[in-house]
């Protein structure tokens, strides 16, 4: 069984997951914009991770559009993200919005909390993120989750740890 992983990394998240994951498992891992080097039709199972943004795995779409000559590999999505992994609502609505539910049920997919870097962030990402900080901040009567969305969005941080690769990991081995 040959496997690959493609990462689709922003802010250096997403590529440090892929590694810990392409260690583990001995096999390669490539960025999504180095793909033209990789000839996909040569393994059997493509792992693919990205950064959460906007609600949905970005860039999945596109990438599984590119997968469609190649119908007969199985598809396992990893996403990282800052969202903490025990808000299991908030990331299960992630899931829902990404992958219509029939898809949803066929593709084993997994979330890995990561962190926050504004300093690699694009201008637009940053400003909404500084948005919705302040907007946080300033809101009278907030739940459990806006208090912990405002508390994690202040700052740069990192917390991707790799435990988080386990459920993947043994998902692969047991194929």
């Amino acid at each position: 069984m040959k496997l690959l992983v493609i990462y689709k990394s922003k802010t250096g998240f997403t590529e440090k997951y892929a590694k810990w994951i392409s260690d583990e498992l001995d096999c390669p891992a490539v960025s999504y914009e180095d793909l033209k080097t990789v000839n996909i039709s040569e393994y059997d199972i493509i792992i693919f991770g990205s950064r959460i943004h906007a609600g949905r795995v970005d860039g999945l779409s596109k990438f599984k559009k590119q997968l469609e000559e190649n119908d007969n590999k199985k598809l396992v999505v990893f996403a990282t993200g800052a969202t903490p992994a025990a808000a299991k609502d908030e990331i299960e609505n992630i899931w829902k919005t990404t992958f219509p539910t029939e898809e949803q049920l066929k593709t084993p997919h997994f979330y890995m909390q990561a962190g926050l870097s504004y300093e690699k962030m694009g201008v637009g990402d940053c400003f909404i993120m500084k948005a919705l900080a302040k907007f946080l901040s300033e809101k009278n009567s907030k739940n459990s989750v806006e208090n912990g969305c405002e508390q994690a969005i202040r700052n740069s941080y990192d917390i991707s740890s790799k435990e988080y690769i386990d459920p993947l990991i043994s998902y692969i081995r047991e194929k």
